[in-house]
């Protein structure tokens, strides 16, 4: 796909970043706008060869990207590996061979790690088979081969014996539970039917009544389902994915159901990935196990036989190359319909490199207060590159609130069934 790639590029990626990670203000939009401006331009140079117009426009816009601060430097940082990348692809077609690969390494050590992009791209073919090539490519594919990078972390160890307190479920005789069920009428919302059933009424329900929004914070505090709701109902916003997934969690243990918020992270070896996801996993008695739901997508997986899989499943399966089935009526915010090649071959392969999940799985737990102590566990593979401590506090001064984290290798341990 020649340069007309960097079009896709930035509405795949620096166009949707923005609008799941920041809230853009009037400076921000107009530097996004002239960015992609300058992309257009550049294609337009791509197009008649014209090597001297791409690199006086590379020229003007590194101008214009180094006057801006630390973090939007950060953000913009796309673009900028973009357009070396783009003037490597010219190199390449033109056979200056060195120029090439130089501008290519440039784009690389600027952050351009779509290695799947440059395995197909035609651009490259007159220095494809390069040793310089050859190398730019591993390093790439060790940062931007999301599927790579997930089957190299596939490894755990179940011997992996440290010390875990037991995750804990809140039962649903809890005041704020019952509290929370009888306002909702979730009974009714489950239904009078199997525990599948129920569960998938219940993502369905919270999907449709609490609006998905990535790009503002949302400034609740209180970090539970009837403080989220009603939050959004107030004020007609939107939330994180977080809290949407606190608002599910609450639901299933208000009936009953054992569950647990699970956050979703990449290996991001480069601490430049500020993208992750937040969903649920419900545990099933009929089939006694753990259940994928993501109440921001509307999601659940199967296998090619329509059974629910878990996280550990659905991790394996795409270790293994093994089939996964997206339900068909997966979302976002009843707008747009949930790619199953996206969602699952690029997205959540990235987000499903390392998992963390509350200890405690109950109402509130996650709202920072004084004198309060919220432990996570961590479900690290054994090639992360940050093994250690076994476990570490981070305890604010001020208000004496701590934050604990446990790391474990053992996905046994991790994905235990409840009692």
């Amino acid at each position: 796909m020649n340069i007309i790639y960097l079009k896709p590029f930035i509405i795949g990626i620096l166009l949707l970043f923005p609008v799941y990670i920041f809230a853009q203000t009037a400076a921000e939009k107009q530097f996004t706008d002239y960015a992609n401006k300058q992309m257009e331009l550049q294609h337009q140079a791509y197009v008649t060869r014209d090597v001297n117009g791409v690199k006086k426009l590379i020229t003007d816009f590194v101008k214009s990207y180094n006057k801006l601060g630390a973090d939007d430097k950060q953000m913009y940082k796309k673009y900028l590996s973009n357009t070396n990348y783009n003037l490597s692809c010219i190199y390449s077609v033109l056979n200056e061979k060195k120029n090439a690969l130089d501008y290519l390494d440039s784009a690389y050590n600027k952050g351009f790690y779509d290695y799947a992009h440059l395995q197909v791209d035609s651009d490259m073919n007159n220095i494809r088979h390069e040793q310089r090539f050859v190398q730019i490519s591993e390093r790439m594919r060790s940062i931007g081969d999301y599927a790579y990078i997930l089957k190299k972390g596939a490894k755990y160890n179940t011997n992996d014996d440290r010390k875990i307190p037991a995750f804990t479920y809140e039962p649903a005789t809890d005041s704020a539970l019952v509290a929370l069920k009888k306002q909702y009428r979730l009974d009714s919302i489950a239904g009078n039917a199997t525990d599948v059933t129920q569960v998938l009424n219940i993502l369905h329900w919270v999907h449709n009544t609490v609006h998905h929004d990535g790009q503002h914070e949302s400034g609740i505090t209180n970090i539970n389902a009837y403080s989220i709701i009603t939050a959004t109902n107030k004020g007609k916003m939107g939330v994180s994915c977080g809290e949407l997934a606190t608002v599910l969690n609450d639901c299933y243990l208000a009936l009953g159901y054992k569950a647990r918020k699970v956050y979703c992270f990449p290996k991001d070896s480069l601490k430049m990935d500020y993208d992750s996801h937040v969903i649920n996993v419900v545990y099933l008695p009929s089939k006694k196990k753990w259940v994928w739901v993501d109440p921001t997508n509307n999601a659940s997986v199967m296998d090619e036989n329509g059974n629910l899989l878990s996280i550990e499943e659905v991790r394996d399966r795409i270790v293994n190359n093994k089939p996964l089935i997206l339900n068909a009526d997966a979302n976002w915010n009843n707008r747009e319909t949930i790619d199953k090649n996206f969602y699952l071959g690029y997205y959540m392969v990235k987000n499903l490199y390392y998992l963390y999940s509350p200890l405690k799985s109950e109402y509130n737990y996650e709202t920072r207060e004084k004198n309060k102590t919220i432990a996570y566990v961590n479900l690290i593979p054994l090639d992360y590159f940050v093994q250690k401590p076994d476990v570490s506090e981070n305890k604010n001064k001020d208000t004496n609130l701590a934050i604990v984290k446990y790391r474990t290798n053992n996905p046994q341990i991790f994905w235990q069934a409840p009692n």
